[in-house]
């Protein structure tokens, strides 16, 4: 792989970073997902209900205990990565692999939370009468909701890892040179048979 020119002047690959207006604004974009992953852990939580057929907390479900780790490991992430990309300094290469791939795995972590999620609610509210799962959402209406919200919130955690997913798969690539093209037209290429 070729480095651009000015990579190759740094010596090490490394480059100014951006305007600090940029760099706010990609820290802004990753103190967002810590704030809503916050409040999509607190509600979930705080998710359980009681009444006269038993009673009903997120801990009862795998899914949803996966929901609370996922959003408690992204809003980790998302506090340190703000912390360091808020910090102004030369961007290497190690740095711009380790955003990118972070960014894509904490992406998926939090998509494959909120999907299973997802499911697990839309069993509770349509059930399913050929496995015998029935309506949960009828009993436990305030635990859907609670639990409907914390998922909503979680696919927009979701958009803004993609975004920030984008980014850093800018920042990385754009440090390399296109990839050469092949021209063919010039070969002579032997016929058999003629």
């Amino acid at each position: 792989m070729i480095m651009r020119k000015e990579m190759e002047m740094g010596g090490d690959g490394a480059e100014e970073t951006g305007s600090p207006i940029m760099r706010t604004a990609e820290t802004l974009l990753r103190v967002l997902p810590m704030a809503l992953c916050v409040a999509a852990l607190i509600i979930m939580l705080k998710d359980s209900q009681a009444n006269e057929y038993g009673s009903l907390s997120y801990s009862d479900l795998g899914a949803f205990r996966y929901l609370v780790h996922a959003s408690s490991v992204c809003a980790g992430y998302s506090l340190l990565s703000a912390v360091v990309a808020a910090v102004p300094r030369a961007s290497t290469m190690s740095r711009a692999w380790t955003f990118f791939l972070l960014d894509q795995l904490l992406t998926y972590i939090i998509l494959a939370a909120g999907a299973i999620s997802a499911e697990v609610v839309y069993l509770a509210y349509k059930g399913d009468t050929s496995i015998t799962w029935s309506q949960t959402c009828g009993e436990f209406g305030g635990f859907c909701r609670k639990a409907t919200a914390s998922i909503a919130i979680t696919f927009v955690v979701t958009l803004c890892y993609v975004a920030l997913s984008l980014i850093s798969s800018y920042r990385l690539f754009s440090k390399y040179d296109a990839p050469v093209a092949y021209n063919d037209k010039g070969i002579e290429v032997a016929t058999v048979g003629s």
